[in-house]
């Protein structure tokens, strides 16, 4: 039945595509210069121009306080977005950041997304902010959200007056893959007022639609031929580190070269080369503190395994939560658990991607180097890897308008254990035209897996349907993960249960005067042991309070049933372990979130209720301080107090095992410190302790882009441990100095 309404939605889709909105190029001169301001240059004369947007919040369909004008200029080299953004109060323009990649969510700001196959699933997206700060990422998730790890060359420039402010926006060619042949794009436009908590949007001005919901863009014509020259890519990087491994330790120098090669393979293939890869740059991972008996995850940032990306996303809704059947950070890193972690070299790498005749392709294949270290300090650990090769390969196939099938399959094992592969088939039957303009998906998958020590059932099975609509957002799944399912290059927290998922939220637009959305959330989640069918776990979550305030601030209040039968002790904190058993437990919640669009804005929630026959009450706080847009600081802070059941050693009983109340608590604290010079040169520094680690550790990185196709950075890490006596003595320091350029042909 799913399959029929799909296919039903899909011959609406098609009509609603033919009634696609569209914008004629025009012709960009070999002169052109960019400078910020589009109306008033000689080249955006007598261009056909987008007159204005239309207003999707506060009022669907409405007229913008500020009307915005956008025009684009191409020719065979590069794509030109000129942007002006007319406001009745320049002074009112909320923009804080410079750095590239910022979050611009809680700023003005533009999006433009460009379909570049025409195949209403994937895209690019840019954004830039009055500032002249630069975000830039891949349509994920069906059009439902933007993965915003990828980064491209490009450029742009932004200028205010008192009329409000403009930017231009230049996308070489060869930083964009797309379909030969297309005189047309998929493209549209977005821009947020902040400070009037005002959205509009060019085509698809439905609050049901996302704007990287690519299949209700609209149509960029007349598009030039594009000349990708010989479409190679070459960029060396030197990289020069001091290390200090620990205490009284000598300090190690080395200095290497890397390179990243890439190739076009016609204009919507990219082929990759890298050798001796080097991650200098890569940001550090937020720390979490973890009183579960799962692990945390962390995102991948390292950007040789963010390309492409997109392609290799597998399984409707599957997601850290549940299962991720490949997860690149399983390749060069090993460690005692998922937050202490060390680098394994890579000697080199390869992919493909790209899209033809509605197929996505990609495939990875990396080297890691042979490496047996010794633990040089009591906190560091030793482990011996073998030479690995392990990757990756993703097919899937368009079908209809918003549909796709697909495979993937991965081999290897970064520790060297033998005979490691999984394989699976994913299917995703989708439309954004059900009832005419609402999303429906329905999406189903199976997987395998097998390695020389797993045992058992190695199979997992998942099956999903959403509804994601702005005034009703429901979704029901039903996930199998066997007792012998443990993917090596996959994330899965546990296996042998029977997931059931099911969330129903009404999120109603009341018109009143001060209130933009309420938010009503019922979702609960089980998790059932195969073996016996009884709940291992299982959570609940009621939220009748949620209110989104046109002030742009938010409160929360909610309840959380939940309940969980570890089947053998667990450490939740330092020499507290939970005894296995069967627990349930109520807690309750409460959120207060400034607007961000203030100097001085965040948020703070407590969390309080029963926890393993005992209680815990959390209090987590963030304090962002924006005096202007040179520089922000922004404090973070959890803090956590329980006492629960946990078993000790009675030390009077011959070292048996007693059961006593221990109290424990648990702190977090973060300092982001963030210097915008200007748009091309930053100063970042994110410190950090928590008490579970006892650590304290600072990152700090100078990112100068003295070209759009060259960086310097300049990385500092320094890691200090507390010690029982409470003396902090150092643990590791490291500065790496990183150049890296370009060279296109």
């Amino acid at each position: 039945m799913a399959a029929v309404v799909a296919l039903a939605g899909q011959a609406q889709a098609q009509s609603a595509k033919n009634d696609r909105p569209s914008l004629r190029v025009g012709v960009l001169p070999a002169d052109f210069r960019l400078d910020g301001r589009p109306d008033g240059q000689k080249w955006w004369g007598g261009v056909d121009s987008i007159p204005n947007l239309t207003v999707i919040e506060p009022e669907e369909g409405g007229v913008s306080a500020g009307r915005t004008l956008v025009r684009v200029l191409a020719n065979s080299d590069a794509i030109v977005v000129g942007v002006r953004c007319y406001d009745p109060d320049p002074r009112g323009i909320v923009s804080y950041s410079k750095a590239r990649d910022s979050e611009l969510a809680e700023e003005d700001h533009v999006v433009l997304v460009f379909d570049t196959f025409l195949d209403s699933r994937s895209g690019y997206v840019f954004a830039v902010n009055p500032s002249g700060a630069r975000f830039d990422g891949l349509v994920a998730t069906q059009g439902a959200a933007v993965n915003p790890e990828w980064d491209a060359i490009w450029e742009a420039k932004t200028s205010r007056d008192d009329k409000g402010w403009s930017a231009e926006i230049r996308i070489p060619i060869k930083s964009l893959s797309f379909k030969p042949d297309l005189d047309s794009w998929g493209f549209n436009v977005q821009r947020r007022i902040q400070r009037l908590q005002e959205t509009s949007r060019w085509a698809g001005a439905n609050v049901d639609y996302e704007i990287y919901k690519t299949s209700r863009a609209g149509l960029l014509t007349n598009l030039p031929h594009f000349d990708l020259g010989i479409g190679l890519s070459v960029r060396p990087a030197v990289v020069g580190r001091a290390r200090t491994p620990g205490p009284d330790l000598e300090t190690k120098y080395d200095l290497d070269l890397s390179l990243d090669v890439t190739q076009k393979l016609g204009p919507n293939f990219l082929s990759a080369l890298t050798v001796n890869t080097d991650f200098a740059e890569t940001d550090v991972d937020v720390r979490q503190i973890n009183l579960t008996r799962f692990p945390v995850f962390f995102p991948e940032k390292r950007s040789f395994f963010l390309e492409g990306s997109d392609i290799f996303e597998f399984g409707l809704g599957l997601d850290e939560e549940n299962l991720l059947p490949f997860h690149s950070r399983r390749i060069g890193l090993v460690g005692r658990d998922e937050d202490d972690q060390a680098s394994i070299p890579i000697n080199a790498g390869a992919k493909i991607q790209g899209r033809t005749d509605n197929t996505n392709v990609g495939a990875l294949v990396v080297n890691t180097r042979k490496v047996n270290h010794k633990a040089e300090t009591p906190d560091d650990f030793s482990f011996d890897v073998p030479q690995t090769t392990m990757g990756a390969v993703r097919l899937s196939q368009n079908i209809m308008e918003e549909s796709s099938i697909g495979i993937l399959a991965t081999f290897g094992d970064q520790e060297g254990r033998s005979g490691s592969w999984s394989a699976g088939v994913d299917a995703v039957l989708g439309t954004s035209s059900f009832r005419g303009d609402k999303n429906l998906l329905m999406g189903v998958w199976g997987l395998r897996d097998d390695r020389s020590d797993l045992h058992g059932d190695k199979s997992a099975t998942g099956i999903r349907f959403e509804y994601p609509n702005d005034l009703l957002d429901l979704n029901l799944s039903t996930i199998r993960i066997g007792d012998g399912f443990s993917p090596s290059l996959g994330f899965v927290p546990r296996n042998n249960v029977q997931i059931w998922d099911f969330g129903c939220e009404i999120n109603p637009r009341p018109s009143w005067p001060w209130i933009r959305q309420m938010f009503h959330e019922v979702s609960f989640v089980v998790f059932n042991k195969l073996d016996n069918t009884n709940w291992e776990s299982y959570s609940m979550t009621l939220k009748p309070f949620d209110w989104l305030l046109e002030s742009g601030d938010r409160f929360t209040a909610g309840i959380e049933p939940e309940g969980d039968r570890p089947p053998r002790p667990f450490e939740i904190s330092a020499d507290i372990d939970v005894r296995g058993g069967k627990y349930e437990w109520t807690r309750y919640f409460l959120t207060a979130h400034s607007a961000e669009k203030r100097r001085l804005a965040g948020e703070i929630t407590w969390d309080s209720g029963t926890y393993y026959e005992g209680h815990l009450h959390t209090i987590e706080a963030r304090l962002g301080i924006r005096p202007s847009n040179f520089w922000l600081l922004e404090l973070t802070g959890e803090r956590s107090i329980g006492r629960v059941t946990a078993l000790v050693d009675d030390y009077e009983e011959l070292h048996s095992t007693a059961v006593v109340a221990k109290s424990f608590k648990e702190q977090l604290y973060g300092v982001r410190l963030q210097l915008n010079f200007s748009s091309d040169l930053q100063f970042s520094s994110l410190t950090q302790y928590d008490t579970q680690s006892k650590e304290l550790g600072a990152n700090n990185r100078l990112r100068w882009t003295f070209r759009p196709m060259g960086e310097l950075f300049v990385v500092y890490n320094h890691n200090l441990k507390r010690r029982p006596d409470k003396r902090w003595e150092l643990r590791s320091n490291e500065l790496p100095v990183k150049l890296q350029y370009a060279w296109r042909f």
